[in-house]
């Protein structure tokens, strides 16, 4: 009866409305003649069938006739599409939606908070429609304020908002941000949570610089404060602020890159709101870090009880890589409480994270499908590197206290078939997993389809052949630059129709695990012989990604491959000929990526042909011409024997290239490179070395690619001036400068920052005339960069680091040959002042007191990688002896410390890393 009476009162309103505002006696009203004879069949019986485009006309003319049945019809249709338990995307666009929320605001109806709830909490799928800026100024307050909101993060929420006020207003007012009433709406925005690079990097947003100050402000005082207190955050005030969006839509939980986050934080925001913390719960809760210092204790043992988390059911994914302050292993307790459906944890750059603790990882979690602890590669590749001598391993000191009770020592693990939904095990870079691991992990992930192991230098080839035996659900190997070899190759190619009853039924060759590959990259492992490796490339029928480069490939193996799926081939730094890798070409119609940097065989092969039939070579050489007939490609990375004529001859098949990779070897003279845009205009990575280039070239690449995301102009011939960047490139983020731009000057990168604004990753090597006072541009042209590497630029360095440090999301940084003027506790003060810092490489000539300071465990923070190179100084000529002392710096050797989850190795080489 009240829904009716509400009708009646609307409808009268809506009557009175009519004829109020005209000065009309009488006014004439004209319907929609289809919505009109729909209500008027409605009323007789007939069926309706409701849809986007009819429901506000229907609804507005039963609003006016008092059809009050109709009214309910059309509110329960609605309520159904919006409501929380239909499968999104919705019937409705958001065009309609806004239309219907319009409506619904100008006629006082009572479907405008489902509606926002509705918005509110599919947020995500709002701000990826293209009417997005459309969505009304009240509309967006609303959703943002709403208490379902549901975001992955609060970056995300910030970009949305962003991108919002750009599309809504003009440029006068971004520069005069301040007098804009709409800007209150950051006011919602948890600028605590927000993530490092993301916070810092908006520092130059018009629209957001102060916020963002704040933010950055906010963020480094909770990662580097030595202890975080609960309890004057729960004893009193507003902590809404700093808990983590977590509704009962929520699928995705994005943290990554927040230094902040800790364990107390983290539970913070799943606890329930209203939740008062009692005296004891209070201690309990400020004891917490003090207890997870200790890495070995049992966090099992932690009284997990006392605190009453709330349970998320709908969370699917959990995003905590870049964390430091997470002690990732209590973190997995509290996931596997509120989280009971989570299936993908992605902890990259989680280095405290032992991997030993990953069986009760899997067993807290036993829904888990997909795990990323991707860790920092070591520089120390065997293969790669000449070791003058190693250090003593240093073994992870464990604090304990007198006064509290020793922790026993870690459980034997049982495996349990229940644990064999991980399907997926990214575990690349970790040098604390070894073969007992791969055994281990072998017997509780029997169904394991995609492992990484990239880069996993403390396995051998014995143990990764076990993990290969036993999982033979494996579709996708990732082993580049480990010890995979003869053994590997055995386990790959032998008959595995014992272990599948279907494979018995087929072909005696079908019957292998590489038979069914998909992905195989084995790219670094030179222990693999040329007849090993033979044997293997001729069972590879089903792979699609397939990476050998820096193997012992050659043409008899690439000659046996008989696949034809293949979409991304990687034979850099091998012995293969165009020939050899035209017929894999010819063989795979839907190759998307061609790597074949380093290929001296390639330009061998294109000159005999050059000697044999000049035409041919000139017109159509032979790969390229195979490539341009039947490829479409998205990446291609070329060197020896690639040419203008080569350029010409792919020209089909480059239309919607992606990545462009030009090396050593390759030579597109100036007007090869003035072609590259026109044949290539969705382009969005150019790395070119060793091309000549020019001011004209650089500025025909940065005005035509307006998608370009990465540029790399490295050891060039010709040199490019302040006129090359003189063209605005707001999409560029990588921007990589070595030997080019010797030339430049503080005022030319202050030309580079005013017009590349969000570049993240820049290198400069070989701008001399750079001096100290480039650090204030750099830290003010580019406040979010995580990579920075400087190299024989002038006196950057000689007064010492100062403005650099403003850069407080690096996380990786390269000082070297800049100036006598480091101190010689910068590697400690750095990674404390930048809590992201993983890398640091420096040289001992630009030390101010002759050495550095080395971090121990304590001091090294996030750090897991530090290089110091050492050179020693030569004479230029015999002439020079005459004349003074050696002014030439020769690199002599490189000290490199890695740290892992148990252990401190210290290494010197060789090259210079």
């Amino acid at each position: 009866m009240k829904d009716l009476e509400a009708t009646g009162v609307h409808h009268t309103i809506f009557v009175r409305k009519l004829f109020c505002e005209s000065c009309f006696d009488s006014i004439s009203i004209h319907w929609d003649m289809e919505s009109l004879l729909s209500m008027l069949r409605f009323l007789f019986g007939c069926s309706l069938d409701l849809t986007s485009e009819n429901f506000l006309p229907l609804y507005e003319a039963a609003l006016f006739f008092g059809v009050e049945k109709l009214l309910l019809v059309c509110r329960s249709w609605l309520n159904y599409v919006i409501s929380e338990g239909r499968i999104w995307p919705p019937p409705l666009h958001l065009e309609d939606l806004i239309h219907i929320w319009e409506y619904g605001r100008e006629n006082a109806t009572d479907f405008i908070p489902q509606l926002t709830d509705c918005l509110a909490r599919n947020f995500i799928w709002m701000t990826s429609c293209d009417s997005f800026h459309n969505v009304p100024f009240e509309l967006l307050l609303s959703c943002v304020k709403h208490p379902c909101l549901t975001v992955d993060s609060e970056k995300h929420l910030c970009d949305s908002i962003l991108l919002w006020l750009a599309a809504n207003t003009i440029p006068y007012d971004l520069l005069n941000s301040t007098g804009d009433a709409r800007l209150e709406i950051f006011t919602e925005i948890r600028t605590s949570l927000l993530s490092l690079p993301f916070a810092a990097g908006k520092r130059r947003c018009p629209l957001f610089s102060k916020f963002a100050e704040r933010s950055v402000d906010a963020i480094l005082s909770l990662a580097t404060s030595s202890s975080f207190s609960l309890a004057n955050i729960l004893g009193g005030g507003d902590f809404s602020q700093l808990r983590i969006r977590l509704t009962e839509c929520t699928k995705i939980l994005d943290l990554s890159g927040c230094p902040q986050i800790s364990l107390p934080l983290l539970l913070l925001s799943m606890l329930p709101f209203s939740y008062s913390v009692d005296t004891m719960l209070t201690k309990k809760l400020n004891q917490l870090p003090l207890k997870l210092e200790r890495f070995n204790m049992d966090v099992s043992r932690i009284p997990w009880e006392t605190f009453p988390v709330l349970t998320f059911e709908a969370v699917e994914v959990v995003d905590v890589s870049n964390c430091p302050m997470l002690h990732l292993e209590a973190a997995i307790e509290c996931f596997s409480k509120s989280f009971p459906s989570l299936t993908t944890l992605k902890a990259a750059y989680t280095s405290n994270f032992r991997t030993m603790k990953l069986y009760q990882l899997l067993q807290r979690c036993p829904l888990l499908s997909n795990i990323d602890l991707t860790v920092e590669s070591n520089p120390v590749i065997p293969a790669k590197v000449s070791v003058i001598s190693s250090f003593p391993v240093v073994k992870l000191q464990i604090s304990t206290s007198s006064n509290e009770e020793t922790c026993p020592a870690v459980p034997t693990f049982h495996f349990s078939r229940r644990l064999s939904n991980i399907t997926n095990l990214i575990l690349e870079g970790r040098t604390d997993i070894y073969d007992s691991d791969l055994h281990n992990i072998a017997e509780c992930c029997p169904s394991l389809c995609c492992i990484n192991l990239n880069v996993c230098t403390s396995i051998t080839d014995s143990g990764i052949s076990v993990i290969l035996l036993k999982c033979v659900g494996l579709h996708s190997i990732f082993a580049c630059d480990t010890f995979f070899a003869h053994n590997c190759v055995l386990s790959l190619c032998r008959d595995i129709s014992r272990f599948d009853g279907v494979a018995m039924k087929m072909e005696k060759n079908t019957n292998s695990l590489a038979y069914k590959l998909q992905i195989l990259h084995i790219g670094g492992c030179k222990a693999i012989s040329e007849i090993t490796l033979l044997e293997l490339i001729s069972q590879l029928y089903r792979v699609r990604s397939l990476c050998l480069r820096e193997t012992q490939l050659d043409d008899n193996s690439l000659y046996k491959f008989s696949g034809s799926s293949l979409e991304m081939l990687d034979v850099s730094d091998t012995k293969v000929s165009c020939h050899a890798v035209g017929h894999v070409v010819r063989r795979s119609p839907h190759l998307k990526c061609l790597i074949a940097r380093g290929c001296r065989h390639l330009l061998k092969e294109e000159s005999n042909i050059l000697e044999n039939s000049p035409a041919l070579s000139y017109n159509c050489p032979v790969l390229y011409y195979e490539l341009g007939k039947s490829c479409n490609l998205e990446e291609i990375s070329l060197g020896w024997g690639f040419s203008f004529f080569s350029l010409e001859a792919l020209r089909p098949a480059i239309k919607m290239l992606r990545t462009f990779i030009v090396g050593l070897g390759g030579s597109l003279g100036e007007d090869g490179l003035k072609l590259v845009p026109t044949f290539c205009p969705w382009l969005e990575t150019l790395i070119l070395y060793f091309q000549v280039i020019s001011d004209s070239v650089v500025r025909n690449i940065l005005e035509t690619l307006k998608n370009l995301q990465v540029l790399a102009l490295c050891y060039c011939f010709g040199e490019i001036s302040s006129l090359s960047f003189q063209f605005s490139a707001p999409c560029l983020r990588k921007l990589k400068l070595e030997r080019v731009t010797a030339q430049m000057t503080n005022d030319d990168l202050l030309t580079l920052a005013q017009n590349c604004m969000n570049i993240t990753e820049l290198s400069l090597l070989g701008c001399r005339r750079l001096n100290s006072e480039s650090q204030d541009t750099i830290s003010n042209g580019w406040p979010g960069l995580i990579s920075l590497h400087l190299e024989d630029c002038g006196e950057v360095t000689a007064k010492g680091v100062t403005s650099l440090m403003n850069c407080q999301a690096l996380e990786d940084l390269l000082l070297r040959h800049n100036g006598l003027g480091i101190d010689k506790n910068f590697i400690i003060r750095a990674a404390s002042r930048m809590p992201l810092l993983r890398k640091v490489a420096l040289d001992v000539c630009d030390a101010k007191d002759g050495d550095f300071d080395l971090p121990d465990f304590t001091d090294r923070r996030f750090l897991s990688i530090v290089k110091i190179a050492r050179c020693n100084l030569k004479r230029r000529t015999l002439d020079s002896m005459k004349s003074g002392p050696c002014t030439t710096p020769v690199h002599a050797e490189t000290l490199i410390l890695t740290w892992d989850s148990e252990k401190l190795s210290r290494t010197v080489v060789k090259e210079r890393l």
